[in-house]
């Protein structure tokens, strides 16, 4: 049964274990290590109740109980796509931009982005990626060809044809292979700290200074430890590297709480590094090297190629050079200051750029 993300408590239990949830795999290129899945932290909460300065325990209110589904004006459901279902936050009417986040995030990174584009006229569409939030945690499914597919599904299964994709690091890259693998449906593209995955390869190959930056990718390898490492203490962990992936503007200490809270959903730290696993993993194997060759294929979709100069973990010469790829308009826009998460860290400008890209490309 697919995990169910509503009302959950602020912190897992002790005794709380992985939940799977079934799905069909489409292309089954990875198979996941069953026994690698996240634990919750061996101590229990401390404490499931607020109290006031010399309270009663007994009489306390408890704390209120988070919930991934966090409210405002766009509305929350569940759609089913490429043998899976995902959640959606939507909000507006007109063309459609779906919006892909990155690692550690999920849809709530796109808030800023989500009102600005429905009073533009847009119906904007925030997607939680296989494994994250509030969609499923298969089992198998994670190579990037199927979490493409997945995207590309979404957009079908929304009743549309075309949509602009827009993407964030881990979904950023997961935008240029839907943009190959699925052409006819992306009608812009726009690609945020991700480089193209050919650059990331041969950077992760050559590269000294992109490995280091890449060194968390580099711990994920191990099993089990890992997923203890991301949820213990509140995931205080992923709030640590929020902070150190950030340029001059930090995000608000409201996002970091929600970003801890939400890779501690039982399962979601395995299922959201497993990509990064496949990354490292199959680039000796035939799967992932018929998957570089694949991806010499041009892209169509207009492209912007938005990038921090201040990013510690995606270097700007990395992802410089992505336009040798884009057999279409392409824009290169660096961002001064800005580290791995311009769409947080600077919203209006972000989204003014991306408001005049897909604005151009609407025909």
């Amino acid at each position: 049964m697919p995990l169910d993300q509503k009302h959950l408590p602020a912190q897992p239990s002790a005794d709380s274990g992985p939940d799977r949830t079934s799905g069909r795999d489409t292309v089954d290129r990875d198979a996941v290590d069953r026994d690698a899945v996240d634990e919750a932290p061996d101590e229990a909460p401390d404490g499931a109740t607020a109290l006031a300065d010399g309270g009663d325990p007994l009489s306390a209110a408890p704390a209120p109980a988070w919930d991934i589904r966090q409210a405002g004006p766009w509305t929350h459901r569940d759609l089913a796509a490429n043998g899976a279902r995902f959640h959606i936050a939507e909000l507006g009417e007109g063309p459609l931009v779906l919006l892909v986040h990155g690692w550690p995030e999920y849809w709530w990174a796109w808030r800023h982005q989500l009102t600005a584009l429905a009073e533009a006229g847009y119906r904007a569409v925030a997607l939680d990626l296989r494994g994250i939030g509030g969609s499923d945690r298969t089992p198998r499914g994670y190579d990037p060809g199927n979490l493409a597919l997945d995207i590309t599904g979404v957009i079908r299964s929304l009743g549309e044809n075309r949509a602009h994709l827009v993407g964030h690091a881990s979904g950023g890259t997961l935008s240029w292979v839907a943009a190959v693998m699925r052409p006819s449906v992306i009608q812009s593209l726009t690609v945020v700290s991700a480089a193209h995955p050919r650059d990331l390869r041969r950077a992760l190959l050559t590269d000294r200074r992109q490995m280091a930056a890449f060194e968390h990718v580099l711990g994920f390898q191990r099993p089990w430890i890992p997923e203890r490492r991301l949820v213990a203490d509140d995931g205080e962990l992923v709030g640590r590297y929020l902070d150190a992936w950030t340029g001059r503007n930090q995000l608000d200490r409201a996002a970091v709480a929600a970003y801890r809270q939400a890779i501690q959903i039982p399962s979601t730290a395995h299922c959201s590094i497993e990509p990064y696993r496949w990354l490292l993993r199959s680039m000796a194997r035939p799967d992932g090297i018929q998957f570089a060759r694949r991806m010499k294929k041009p892209i169509t979709a207009p492209t912007l190629h938005v990038q921090g100069a201040a990013d510690p973990v995606l270097l700007s010469h990395t992802a410089l050079g992505g336009g040798e790829y884009v057999a279409a308009p392409y824009r290169w826009r660096l961002m001064p200051g800005i580290g791995h998460f311009p769409h947080e860290e600077a919203p209006e400008e972000f989204t003014a750029e991306l408001l005049d890209w897909i604005g151009r490309h609407k025909d």
